[in-house]
């Protein structure tokens, strides 16, 4: 009885990867880089949090690449979703916001990392093979501010005013100083008008404003630098 002669082995099975962006160009340029690796292929690409939640069950990523500004949807938000939902994906930030500011955040939603889109040209890759390996990715600069705040007697020390809001406050103060009223936030956030009312009431205790005016007039400026 003549033997089959042995086949070769399966090939090295990539690591997929699912874009979360609502720039067609920045998925584009991402996905360029990315497919050129061996070993990293883009298994689909996604929008917004919709798009997104659809994906993940069909395209089956072992890493979410995510911007924070998505079309109707929070970046934040969605982070925080797909690690109670799909806790074995992995998620990298890729982002134009001031990291200084949100990097912090996406690491607390769930993310294993952050890099600015102007980074992201040159440096991607590295930071995509750290989050593989289950390490945080945040450069130098930020990863310092991060651990000599945590590290410090008081948490607060050192804190800007808008690093003492929650991520849903943050994002209300965001829209105040981007010009909308509170049932334009309202809408955006798809929450009720009573529950805006609530978090800007909060905004100004937590950052000692007197009134609505102050407070506007901080997010104007607020958003002005960011």
């Amino acid at each position: 009885m003549l033997r089959k002669p042995p086949t070769a082995g399966p090939a090295k099975q990539r690591v997929r990867i699912l874009l979360i962006d609502d720039h067609p160009l920045v998925r584009e340029r991402l996905a360029e880089i990315i497919n050129r690796e061996a070993d990293l292929t883009v298994c689909g690409e996604a929008e917004d949090r919709h798009e997104a939640i659809a994906a993940i069950p069909t395209k089956r990523p072992d890493l979410a690449i995510v911007d924070l500004t998505l079309k109707n949807s929070d970046g934040l938000e969605l982070i925080k979703d797909i690690r109670v939902r799909w806790p074995k994906v992995r998620m990298l930030v890729v982002s134009m916001h001031d990291e200084s500011l949100y990097a912090e955040r996406a690491i607390r939603a769930g993310a294993l990392g952050y890099i600015t889109k102007q980074e992201a040209t040159r440096k991607i890759l590295v930071a995509i093979r750290r989050v593989l390996a289950g390490s945080i990715y945040l450069n130098e600069k930020i990863a310092c501010h991060i651990i000599s705040r945590l590290t410090s007697r008081d948490a607060s020390v050192g804190a800007t005013p808008t690093e003492l809001l929650s991520d849903r406050e943050l994002k209300v103060f965001d829209l105040t100083g981007s010009g909308l009223n509170t049932s334009e936030i309202a809408g955006r956030l798809h929450i009720a008008v009573k529950t805006v009312e609530t978090y800007r009431a909060r905004i100004k205790e937590k950052l000692n404003l007197k009134d609505s005016s102050a407070l506007l007039r901080l997010a104007i400026s607020w958003n002005q630098h960011h």
